[in-house]
């Protein structure tokens, strides 16, 4: 295997490098995505691009101004009424779930390495987005498209331009080389890094610390069986250690020559590659490595070189097999795109490239790239369909817009959608793949990719009950057997601190995280209890009980006390909870309110809901608004953003609305600040990042800003309606008295 040919690239990246008009989305009924470029005038004619495809292109949607909203309701109705452009016939809401800088460097090199190519249009818009990503000052690239550069963002993200075929003389890599020999060269890069450039052969296996397969032959009742390890860190590390046991690396040609003398600012040949296990580039370094680390890698790798070939071969053999399963059990999507290119490269040893396994792989590999105005990029899965369809239907039903007949349909054929979308079975396989149940789960995407989430469950079951409860002439898609197994899947997902993880149950001791390997992210090592899970739970559950009372009630009841108490223990001595997986105290207050509210808890009579709405109140910024930054999740403290932000507003201020906050003032600046930012044709703009993950990483969740907009508006309107109808009564009451 070769290099692309070069490729022509423009210095500048303003403009595409393809002609958008030529780019569809094709959505299936499951919400699989994928975007096809059109060559011909013919193909264009057949199917016609739709308000979709430009919106997320950026291109002119050409959709009318509409009349200034009268009100908050109003201004939440036009947000719908531009919203509902971008809602698939399936009924479903598409969107980018990108954000990570080092997704799209597996997307390439696993790519390259396996002998996938990619199209000339992919190509293109692949090199145009890093061009757009890279740092304005140094050139280089980060964690993530808002951090600062790094080695492990700006080493591999090079290499995915010389594979694609920009020349090194290329302006864009000329800068770049430059930060990545400022920071020391790719010698310093985090162990993932390590990983990946040591496939590419650009960087010696000798550098990485050993990842032995032997640690999933240990007896499953090991406090350190990786199966214990959170879900996401195993399902890296299981394909990580197969090729790592055999060294696997791509041969040499004239590229990975060239690379070798590129990355670095020493002669390769002359590196200590031993000496460069442990040297991470300050930058780079949010999780050191701890004492106990040190010194249990250092055992390890003085184990490697005795490892005794026919316990490696058992543990070769086990490890082939769970990423076998992992990718039958999810249609080859695996859990994340990190894990489905290393087993994409395990697949293409083992089975070939003409093997039924490798197709796969390369059909679902599409499912993951997403285009937008910036150019291609890879997606942290494939997609967030679930999770953004949950949120826009519950805020249809409580703002009461879902009840008006111009939006019925939407919300019935959002209701087909999360019919189809609820998982009914558990794994094809269950215990040997050491899973969590899935039956009754709905997934974070689609049901094929196939995992239990426990807030995405709430979420879901939330959405379900909304609709077919609420919402006049609704049919019972989800039958209330479906429902209850739904519960039955949450009751069993709480933690003995009375909190719920993400995918599973706590599993291993908490002094496995001494042991994180990857020094950029923060608690990857086992599950935690999280706030935002645990209200989803908290809240799916109470609402559930008042139209199901006889299920399982004493069950409920118990799960619930129990949540509410861990939620009320994990709230900080200043008020907040620290968001996991939004940015990050505006985000968890939303859904802790939410939640303690549904148990009868105010404003007025819970010091907890006190506290924390003085806690928002007191961040709220003169223009009404709130703006927090990404670093908060960083420090776990309130670090402010530099400018106000619509959507982290929305969270403080439905934070507000569900705690029962008796004064208006506050709430009405909100409202003010988020329909100042409202576009004439209804829609708002793309501001900062919302998500974040392993407490360093931010994602992109570009729905929110509608979903939680119209959310909030409505809520307001009714909210302050009340409180002024409650004020003018105690006025009249006065009066009489």
């Amino acid at each position: 295997m070769s290099c692309y040919q070069p490729i022509d690239v423009p210095e500048s990246s303003k403009e595409p490098f393809t002609d958008y008009s030529r780019w569809r989305l094709r959505s299936s009924e499951d919400g699989r995505h994928t975007w096809h470029y059109l060559r011909t005038d013919e193909e264009c004619e057949a199917w016609p691009q739709t308000e979709i495809d430009r919106y997320w292109l950026g291109l002119p949607v050409d959709l009318p101004a509409l009349p200034p909203p009268k009100d908050a309701l109003d201004a939440a109705r036009n947000g719908f009424k531009f919203y509902k452009h971008l809602q698939d016939a399936d009924g479903h809401w598409a969107g980018e779930y990108g954000g990570p800088m080092f997704l799209l460097p597996g997307l390439v090199i696993g790519s390259y390495v396996s002998g996938m190519t990619f199209t000339q249009e992919e190509r293109l818009e692949i090199i145009r987005y890093l061009m757009n990503l890279a740092h304005p000052v140094d050139g280089g690239w980060g964690l993530h498209i808002e951090g600062q550069s790094t080695v492990f963002g700006t080493a591999l993200n090079y290499c995915v331009m010389r594979i694609l075929g920009v020349s090194p003389e290329h302006p864009t890599l000329v800068k770049a080389r430059a930060t990545l020999h400022k920071l020391g060269g790719a010698t310093g890069v985090p162990s993932w890094g390590k990983f990946w450039l040591s496939v590419l052969n650009v960087y010696d296996w000798e550098g990485n610390n050993a990842i032995p397969p032997e640690l999933w032959v240990f007896p499953d009742m090991t406090p350190f069986h990786p199966h214990k390890w959170w879900i996401h860190t195993r399902t890296v590390y299981i394909p990580m250690s197969y090729l790592y046991a055999i060294r696997w690396k791509m041969e040499e040609n004239d590229l990975i020559l060239a690379l070798r003398e590129e990355l670095y600012p020493q002669n390769y040949y002359s590196i200590d590659w031993p000496a460069q296990r442990n040297n991470i580039c300050h930058v780079d370094l949010y999780a050191p490595h701890t004492a106990l680390f040190d010194f249990l890698y250092s055992v390890l790798n003085i184990y490697e070189p005795c490892a005794a070939p026919p316990l490696r071969k058992l543990a070769m053999e086990k490890c082939y097999r769970l990423v076998v399963q992992e990718d039958e059990n999810t249609g080859y999507q695996t859990l994340g795109p990190v894990s489905k290119m290393i087993n994409l490269i395990i697949r293409t040893v083992v089975d070939g490239p003409e093997s039924e396994a490798y197709k796969m792989h390369r059909e679902k590999r599409a499912d993951f790239m997403w285009i937008g105005r910036e150019g291609m990029r890879m997606c942290g899965t494939n997609g967030s369909q679930l999770w953004d369809i949950a949120f826009i239907t519950q805020a249809l039903v409580e703002t009461g817009l879902g009840d008006e007949s111009e939006n019925r349909d939407n919300l019935v054929r959002a209701l087909r959608w999360l019919d189809q979308c609820q998982i009914q079975h558990n794994p094809k396989y269950f215990e040997s793949s050491y899973r969590h149940p899935t039956k009754g789960a709905w997934p974070f995407s689609t049901r094929t990719q196939g995992y239990t989430v426990s807030d995405c469950t709430g979420e879901g079951l939330k959405a379900v009950l909304y609709i077919q409860e609420h919402v006049e002439s609704t049919p019972k898609l989800v039958s209330e057997r479906r429902l209850c197994d739904s519960v039955d899947l949450l009751l069993g997902m709480q933690n003995p601190d009375g909190g719920f993880a993400s995918y599973e149950l706590i599993r291993g001791p908490h002094w496995l995280e001494l042991l994180n390997p990857a020094e950029v992210f923060g608690a990857i090592m086992i599950e935690h209890s999280y706030p935002e899970c645990t209200t989803s739970v908290i809240t799916a559950l109470s609402i559930f009980r008042k139209h199901y009372p006889n299920y399982r009630s004493a069950d409920i009841e118990k799960v619930i006390k129990k949540a509410v108490k861990y939620l009320h223990s994990a709230q900080t001595p200043e008020g907040g909870w620290v968001g996991s997986w939004g940015i990050c105290f505006t985000y968890a207050a939303q859904f802790a309110c939410e939640s303690l509210s549904l148990v009868g808890e105010t404003y007025e009579n819970s010091p907890y809901l006190r506290k924390a709405c003085e806690f928002l109140l007191s961040h709220q910024r003169a223009d009404g608004g709130w703006g927090e930054s990404y670093k908060s999740c960083e420090t776990s403290t309130w670090v402010e953003h530099e400018q106000t932000q619509v959507v982290q507003t929305c969270w403080a201020t439905m934070a507000l609305i569900y705690a029962h906050y008796p004064k208006p003032e506050p709430i009405e600046r909100a409202v003010r600040l988020v329909m100042s930012r409202q576009n004439t044709d209804g829609s708002w703009s793309q501001e900062a990042m919302e998500g974040i993950f392993n407490k360093s990483v931010t994602i992109a969740y570009p729905n929110f800003k509608f979903s939680f907009t119209i959310w909030m508006l409505g809520r307001a309107h009714h909210y302050l309606n009340e409180l002024k109808s409650r004020q003018n009564g105690q006025r009249i009451g006065k009066a009489r008295h």
